[in-house]
């Protein structure tokens, strides 16, 4: 097996631009019976790169809107078909939950990184973008994960995803779960994930995964946090309550209601 060559990424790029959906299985089935790519591959090397360029075209005003938006749909379609075609491995007795960016580019990395921890072995919840800070943490509180990753955080966003890692880490409550930033904002900016307190960064979806198989205990310092290290957390509208177990839940009162994703 090769990676994916630049003729089926330009291939697959115009059919997408166009919306010609016949072109583009064609494309996807060209990979996989001549040139035997995996869906694993074609998501992490064609899927995701392509949804990639195609933002970066339309911001270089090279593309319009309805090119975009035709490929951007397309290539979602695309995406579900080769995620259905995954291999599943064996449970390995972890779960991760994933947020992401409320925006199709991120809401497209952050199921590409679920399909990628479930085939894993990863008990995976996928909550998407849009969730309001109390459910956020809510659900931290009631689904307890090993892992919680935050793929393509929107910019204005970033500073919501640095006051939840605040408050995880002052009140303690799930001291074993390890936070990932992901893609996006922090692919762009060098450094920001260590910056904010994040435990694991990891580029994309596809790498997200093998970060962390190969970093299951790493924890952020103190010392790297750099992005606001004399912040105290505000916490009057937030609270910690005892679960049912016996273990500490995350919660917070519904007076909270910001969009942190």
């Amino acid at each position: 097996m090769g990676r994916v060559n630049s003729n089926i990424s330009q291939a697959y790029l115009q059919t997408l631009l166009a919306g010609d959906r016949t072109a583009a299985r064609k494309v996807i089935d060209t990979a996989v019976a001549q040139h035997n790519h995996t869906a694993r591959e074609l998501l992490a090397e064609l899927v995701w790169p392509t949804m990639e360029l195609m933002q970066e075209l339309f911001r270089d005003d090279r593309i319009s809107v309805s090119n975009l938006n035709l490929g951007t749909r397309l290539n979602r379609s695309i995406s579900d078909q080769l995620c259905a075609s995954l291999s599943k491995g064996e449970s390995n007795g972890k779960k991760v939950l994933i947020f992401c960016g409320d925006d199709e580019p991120e809401e497209l990395g952050g199921q590409i990184c679920s399909e990628m921890f479930e085939s894993d072995g990863w008990t995976v919840k996928f909550a998407g973008g849009g969730v309001p800070e109390d459910e956020v943490l809510n659900l931290i509180g009631r689904e307890r994960p090993d892992l919680l990753v935050m793929f393509g955080t929107l910019p204005s966003a970033v500073p919501g995803v640095r006051k939840l890692i605040d408050y995880l880490r002052e009140v303690n409550s799930c001291p074993q779960m390890q936070i990932m930033c992901c893609g996006g904002i922090y692919k762009r900016a060098e450094g920001l994930a260590e910056e904010i307190g994040a435990d694991l960064y990891a580029p994309d979806a596809a790498t997200a995964m093998t970060v962390a198989r190969d970093n299951p205990d790493r924890k952020a310092t103190n010392e790297q946090q750099t992005v606001g290290r004399s912040r105290r957390v505000r916490r009057p509208s937030q609270r910690i309550a005892p679960a049912s177990n016996g273990q500490n839940n995350v919660n917070a009162d519904s007076s909270s209601s910001t969009t942190m994703l």
